[in-house]
């Protein structure tokens, strides 16, 4: 494909069609009558620019999100527990380079295969509507949920973050890219609390609202020695990046014989010094 050389793509993003009502979304088979999800939405065509191509190529701390080179030792993302301990190893010493973090705590990772209908337990299809995985009510959250009580509120004092670092498994990616959106160009108005349904508990992710003035980005065909970070979350009030609306899309470019997207994610807390601002 030449999309690399593109500066530009245009495709369609599902945005929420928001009727005034809280979205609630289950993670797991709703009971019966209750629907997968309340929410509906709508596509928008837009602009998705090639950041690869940029001069200035896009930043964690200022558009909330950035790609870096990052070559792993782990190979067989199958295993579970070769994941949780090699794979955990390397993504907490790559935040901790990354962002200069005093202390990094990875809380979970998903595998995406973007075949629908696809038989493999555990693994998921990527999302392709507009989201972000925390809002400013349940980033604190992970903080108390991931950290003895005593250090958590400690720790709720100075400036934390949450990140996703976002990895092709076996080849570079050619279908479902991930496209992102600055932070710089979203509105607190476009963002609209979700409810997400666990067996035990009840999460809450942010759906978005159509804007025009949101731009996007994207790099095309990431390859597995490349990661992607994601901004999700960050206590810091002014002067940086606090989410970023991201969604897996249809390149109107890829062939439709490509080999389709395997991708893993990694989700952290990040955590600075009390010198590096508070919250």
């Amino acid at each position: 494909m030449a999309n690399a050389t593109r500066d530009y793509v245009e495709a369609d993003l599902n945005y929420l069609a928001y009727d005034g009502q809280r979205p609630v979304n289950y993670a797991y088979p709703p009971p019966p009558g209750v629907p997968q999800s309340s929410a509906r939405f709508e596509s928008h065509q837009v602009k998705i620019e090639n950041a690869r191509r940029r001069a200035e190529r896009p930043s964690l701390h200022r558009e909330g999100f950035e790609l870096r080179e990052h070559r792993s030792a782990v190979h067989d993302f199958s295993d579970e527990s070769l994941i949780r301990s090699a794979y955990y190893w390397e993504v907490e010493r790559l935040l901790q380079a990354a962002t200069r973090a005093e202390k990094v705590v990875i809380f979970d990772h998903t595998l995406r295969l973007d075949t629908p209908g696809h038989a493999e337990a555990g693994i998921r299809e990527p999302v392709r509507r507009v989201h972000n995985d925390q809002t400013f009510v349940s980033g604190p959250r992970r903080v108390r949920d991931h950290l003895p009580a005593e250090e958590a509120e400690q720790r709720l004092k100075h400036r934390y973050a949450i990140v996703n670092v976002w990895r092709p498994i076996g080849a570079p990616v050619k279908t479902a890219p991930l496209a992102m959106c600055d932070a710089r160009s979203i509105s607190r108005d476009d963002l609209v609390p979700s409810d997400l349904v666990y067996r035990d508990k009840v999460g809450e992710t942010y759906a978005f609202r159509h804007n025009s003035n949101h731009r996007w980005f994207y790099f095309p065909q990431v390859r597995p020695d490349e990661v992607v970070l994601l901004k999700i979350y960050d206590s810091l009030v002014t002067g940086a990046a606090r989410l970023t609306a991201h969604t897996a899309f249809d390149d109107p470019n890829s062939a439709p014989n490509e080999a389709p997207r395997r991708s893993i994610e990694v989700r952290a807390l990040v955590f600075w010094p009390a010198s590096n601002g508070a919250v």
